[in-house]
């Protein structure tokens, strides 16, 4: 993978494109979920970056995008998506965001309905108010302190088994929380920017409506909040088909990495079979190895 930055007025994002892929369409799109990195779709991109063009980035504010200002919205992270995407031209893309990456990835289906060729939401929920109750937002935008004044052993041992149910998906969140060890203010900074931008994008009351093919992936034991909740509303309502992974958490796609991929690999067939396969085209523009 090659290493990029990207420079906002609040700070660098960093984020990796495949070097060995023809640039063909579609291009994979991976959005990991608050406070997670880049590390989260290891599995996914060893699967897939052979085949087609991969994106991942450390969200801003995340891991290695990091010093950045929280003063931005998700609409603001949607549209750096989009300047980034058009920067490495990666214009037909398949957005695969996990958790926050999923309502990032509906955000950007708000802004750029035209550009999204396919979407997955892996263990995210519906960016729709109608789905959330007004208590709900309100303490989505009240969670800082939580993280704050957390003890940071029981948060990092919640951090860790509460979302993944595997030895490698707890192993492997553990090292991406691990960055913020010895930095817990920055980390309930993160969180809670993140949580209040979310409530802030369900009260515009938007559409965010997905015109292109698109899959709902969930843990069967996602006990992250109220996800199963939203994603059986979310199905139901739009009627967009729905995976359920057995024995999975909210990391979904380290819980059950060879049943997530071939999920994604049918999703990829959808879009090709409406948009057309790979044409000719050059390969991704140079960077640094990461």
């Amino acid at each position: 993978m090659l290493e990029h930055t990207y420079s906002t007025c609040c700070g660098d994002i960093h984020y990796w494109t495949g070097e060995n892929a023809e640039k063909c369409r579609p291009q994979l799109i991976f959005l990991p979920g608050l406070t997670a990195d880049h590390r989260l779709f290891d599995r996914q991109i060893e699967y897939f970056e052979e085949r087609y063009p991969v994106f991942v980035w450390d969200a801003p504010g995340h891991a290695a995008s990091w010093p950045f200002a929280f003063s931005f919205s998700l609409m603001d992270k949607a549209k750096w998506l989009d300047e980034i995407l058009t920067r490495e031209e990666l214009d037909e893309p398949v957005i695969i965001g996990q958790s926050m990456g999923g309502y990032v990835g509906q955000a950007y289906a708000q802004l750029f309905p035209e550009k999204l060729r396919g979407f997955v939401s892996i263990d995210s929920a519906p960016l729709q108010r109608e789905y959330v109750t007004a208590a709900e937002i309100w303490l989505l935008k009240r969670m800082k302190p939580v993280y704050r004044y957390y003890p940071w052993k029981s948060l990092l041992k919640t951090g860790t088994n509460g979302v993944a149910t595997s030895e490698y998906g707890r192993r492997l969140m553990r090292s991406i929380m691990k960055v913020y060890d010895g930095n817990q203010e920055r980390y309930a900074q993160l969180s809670g920017h993140g949580f209040r931008i979310l409530a802030e994008a369900m009260e515009a009351d938007l559409p965010y409506e997905i015109k292109c093919p698109a899959l709902l992936i969930c843990g069967e034991k996602d006990h992250a909040g109220s996800c199963i909740r939203y994603n059986r509303a979310w199905h139901r309502k739009t009627g967009i088909p729905i995976e359920w992974i057995k024995g999975a958490g909210h990391n979904s796609n380290t819980d059950a990495p060879e049943t997530v991929n071939h999920l994604i690999e049918k999703l990829i067939a959808s879009v090709q079979n409406k948009y057309g396969v790979c044409g000719n085209v050059s390969a991704f523009a140079g960077g640094r190895r990461s």
